[in-house]
């Protein structure tokens, strides 16, 4: 027994269920590649103060969830608790947006850090895919990237989620409704905390989950009753482009995420097998946050969706990914001889494309054959002195358990006729 473990709130990646995660990344990401989608990887830490602006000071990331340390040169840096922020501080500073080929689509995978605490779906270390379309306002984009993410979701075989859809309106007439509703916030019974939130980011506030607190924002404003034409017309054409693509979604005037760089577009996957934490993924517009963290103006859509929530979110449907096989052949060699002669096969079988293992130690035929057993191998290879003088190897059928001699020198042009 190891004297560590892994710290609270997280979790290690281990075969076999590994293998569901890295199935479910490379579903979300398949559809970006396919649309223009450039790979980005960015430090797990960022300045301290990348965070506080672009996510929002008011906001319980930066107040009460983000690991934050100090160099021994003095220098104030955070985990990442997103993406979206970094992403677009990596694009600025490689002077992506000056390269004229507008909008500069990223899509990025990785790990990210809350101090939360923890349960089921919500975890202090979590992996994400993103994508980001940076440098251009344009609803067909917001359209876009709603579409690929529902496509990805359907592709793994989700038909359970939701996506809920919502706009935040602008900088033009957000204010406006911001003053309405922090009129309406104080003359609730609120506790301190709240009551600072509205003074803050009150839009906040429409998004607290406690029922007592829901309870008295049945009369609230609505936003969309404050959102100005061009907004509307925005929001319509969004809509529009889902519904003709044949996206199904509901509209959730009450959405408004978690983060302060949204407008006008924002949206969240939510899948109702998965409890309190029914959120599988989400995004949105945030056409101000380069501004935010010194950049120049640069309208941009992005969204992240949880790869440890939308594998949870699989297993409450009971769907089964079509995983790739691990291992495909199985060598077992008796002798020191067929130990040289089989490991030069298997190294040949690899090259050629074919997945194959070996029963490495020197384990006799029994317990090597409970190893290609438990490999799961379709075809196990096993060789003998005796075998290597006629100069053959015994190529078992682990399904039939038929087994034949194969001459040694065609025993690859063998098996991969037989796996095709």
């Amino acid at each position: 027994m190891s004297t560590f473990q892994a710290p609270k709130g997280t979790y290690d990646l281990i075969p076999p269920d590994s293998a569901k995660f890295l199935a479910v990344r490379e579903a979300i990401s398949a559809p970006l590649r396919d649309s223009g989608y450039g790979y980005i990887e960015t430090p797990g830490f960022e300045n301290v103060e990348l965070f506080a602006r672009g996510v929002g000071e008011s906001t319980d990331i930066v107040t009460k969830e983000m690991y934050t340390l100090t160099t021994k040169g003095g220098d104030q840096l955070a985990l990442r608790p997103e993406g979206t922020a970094s992403v677009l501080r990596a694009a600025l500073e490689a002077n992506l947006h000056k390269a004229g080929n507008l909008p500069v689509k990223l899509w990025y995978s990785g790990s990210y850090y809350r101090y939360e605490r923890p349960q089921k779906g919500r975890y202090r270390h979590f992996s994400q895919v993103g994508a980001e379309a940076i440098g251009t306002e344009d609803p067909v984009l917001d359209a876009e990237l709603i579409i690929l993410a529902d496509q990805a979701y359907r592709s793994l075989g989700l038909r359970q989620f939701r996506i809920l859809l919502n706009s935040l309106g602008d900088k033009e007439c957000r204010p406006v409704y911001r003053e309405a509703l922090q009129t309406f916030l104080r003359d609730l019974d609120l506790d301190e905390e709240t009551r600072r939130r509205i003074e803050i980011n009150p839009l906040r506030v429409l998004d607290d989950k406690r029922a007592d607190v829901q309870k008295q924002l049945t009369d609230a404003p609505r936003l969309r009753d404050y959102l100005c034409d061009a907004c509307k017309a925005y929001h319509e054409e969004v809509r529009a482009l889902l519904t003709a693509a044949g996206v199904v979604y509901e509209d959730d005037e009450k959405l408004v995420r978690g983060l302060d760089y949204y407008t006008r577009t924002t949206f969240e996957f939510v899948h109702d097998g998965l409890g309190s934490q029914s959120a599988v993924g989400g995004g949105g517009r945030y056409d101000g946050l380069s501004e935010m963290i010194g950049g120049p103006a640069l309208p941009s859509v992005g969204w992240a969706l949880g790869v440890d929530r939308t594998v949870l979110a699989l297993e409450a449907e009971g769907v089964e990914l079509d995983l790739p096989v691990t291992t495909s052949v199985y060598a077992v060699p008796l002798g020191d001889e067929a130990r040289r002669a089989l490991f030069a096969v298997v190294t040949e079988l690899r090259r050629a494309g074919v997945a194959a293992d070996f029963a490495f130690g020197g384990r006799g035929l029994k317990g090597a054959m409970k190893s290609a057993n438990r490999s799961g191998a379709r075809y196990t290879l096993v060789a003998g002195e005796r075998d290597l003088a006629e100069g053959v190897v015994q190529l078992k059928d682990m399904e039939s358990g038929e087994q034949a001699a194969v001459p040694l020198a065609d025993v690859v042009a063998e098996l991969k006729t037989r796996l095709g």
